[in-house]
């Protein structure tokens, strides 16, 4: 058993470029918990990290100014968020200033995870989601984890904590670490457990293909010790590419698939077709039942994967599930934000096709036939360059109702997706006059499922007021 020393000295001054990404929001927590005096700078501050950051305490200023830094010289660190680019004024005050600097996750590991049993939740899908249910899992068992999630799991109320005992949960993120290493962050967290979601072409900013994507994780299985544990999907081939490029880790395969294969470990089986009670089986024998009020397959995928997960830390699968009965959620996750007159109003962090068809898949079969109002702003990286725009209507179909907003700087024709979507989908670039057209046609019994990963103009409440005042 790896044992815990918390009596490491910790950076007693940092200042954080980019502190209202969640990432870097939950290293700004990790430090003012381990007594560091804290500030940082960013330029999009919205809930649900902003308002964390101001309740934890933390000292956050408005753009990315030199300023901020003047006090930086002699003591402290600068954190640089990898949002930062060159040419970037306080990015050059950095450099010819000769400020120490690092990564958000150089300093992870350095600083809390190098001594430590390392869970890391990675995949294109359900990082998140899976990240909270194991940190609850381990809390529910008395374990007390420390954690950083790129999202607030409503059981904790936070993103990221120390906790003091030796394990950790990360959530693995392959995107780029920082403007001076462009290696994907998670390479830096050494993980000893490691689950793979699943795996598909994102973030196509810094990936030109999914063979790309593939490589960075090829690089990420040759850290995990031979003693450790690989937690995979086993319904995605794009998983056992990695995988056949090299393991040397026992795998535990999951599946949610209805029918999955024989050779595969973790499957359940479905009581309710929604996904909120199933059975858990390893190996074809029934461990238990999940009765919870999660929906969708992807979530019982993601539950089969912590259960996988927490029992390679000493959990037993029981527990697991007896946890999973009291897990609530992440914050913008079909996270319910209000109802008004029977109408309901979902936040969901969709950013990919995929996610928004699980997540509407999961709707559907919870609310049978009630109107379903999808409400998309294609804001990620990948949305905005168009990469999915073939396959958006698609993921979209299965939705009553289908309104579009077009942000600033997207890159190509959303006409088209009007097009295929046909008279079921509108088109706006006005949010006052979106929420206004929305609120003539809701009806008692409406699901309004509001999908972005941002902040939206804050469309959840003026949804919410607009149908309080009708």
């Amino acid at each position: 058993m790896i044992e815990l020393d918390l009596s490491q000295t910790i950076q007693s001054k940092i200042h954080i470029l980019g502190i209202c990404g969640t990432f870097m929001g939950g290293i700004a927590l990790l430090a003012k918990e381990a007594k560091s005096d804290v500030s940082g700078s960013d330029v999009n501050v919205y809930p649900p990290m902003s308002t964390l950051l101001e309740k934890e305490g933390v000292n956050v200023q408005q753009g990315f100014l030199s300023k901020y830094l003047d006090d930086y010289k002699e003591e402290g660190q600068v954190i640089v968020g990898n949002v930062m680019t060159r040419g970037m004024d306080v990015v050059e005050h950095v450099l010819n200033k000769n400020l120490s600097y690092t990564s958000g996750p150089q300093w992870l590991y350095e600083n809390i995870l190098k001594d430590r049993w390392v869970l890391a939740v990675s995949g294109t899908h359900g990082k998140t989601t899976t990240a909270s249910m194991l940190a609850w899992i381990l809390e529910y068992a008395g374990m007390n984890p420390g954690f950083l999630i790129g999202g607030v799991p409503e059981n904790f109320g936070v993103s990221a904590r120390l906790g003091d005992s030796p394990f950790f949960i990360v959530e693995a993120d392959e995107y780029d670490t920082a403007f001076f290493d462009k290696r994907s962050k998670f390479v830096h967290y050494h993980p000893r457990t490691l689950i793979i979601n699943n795996l598909e072409y994102d973030h196509a900013d810094i990936f030109p293909d999914l063979d790309a994507i593939k490589t960075q994780f090829h690089h990420l299985m040759r850290m995990v010790p031979s003693e450790g544990l690989v937690v995979s999907n086993g319904e995605e081939s794009n998983v056992q590419d990695v995988l056949d490029k090299g393991c040397w880790t026992p795998v535990e395969a999951f599946s949610s698939d209805q029918n999955p294969s024989d050779t595969l470990g973790w499957t359940a089986k479905y009581i309710k077709a929604d996904g909120s009670e199933f059975e858990v089986l390893l190996d074809g024998e029934i461990q238990g039942k999940v009765i919870w009020p999660l929906l969708g397959k992807h979530n019982v995928s993601n539950a089969l994967a912590a259960i996988a997960a927490s029992r390679h830390a000493g959990v037993p699968v029981k527990h697991a599930i007896d946890g999973l009965a009291e897990f609530k959620g992440i914050k913008r996750r079909m996270e319910l934000r209000g109802e008004v007159n029977n109408i309901r109003v979902y936040d969901d962090f969709a950013h990919h096709p995929t996610a928004i068809e699980t997540t509407l898949n999961g709707l559907r079969a919870n609310v049978g036939d009630s109107k379903i109002i999808a409400i998309l702003e294609p804001r990620s990286n990948t949305m905005r360059l168009g990469i999915h725009k073939e396959s958006l209507a698609s993921s979209l179909e299965v939705a009553d109702q289908v309104v579009l907003f077009k942000p600033e700087g997207l890159d190509w024709d959303m006409n088209d997706v009007l097009s295929a979507l046909g008279d079921k989908a509108s088109l706006y670039n006005n949010i006052d006059t979106l929420v206004s057209d929305i609120i003539k046609t809701a009806r008692s019994g409406d699901q309004l499922l509001v999908m972005s990963n941002g902040g939206f103009g804050g469309v959840h409440e003026k949804l919410l007021t607009a149908l309080e005042q009708v």
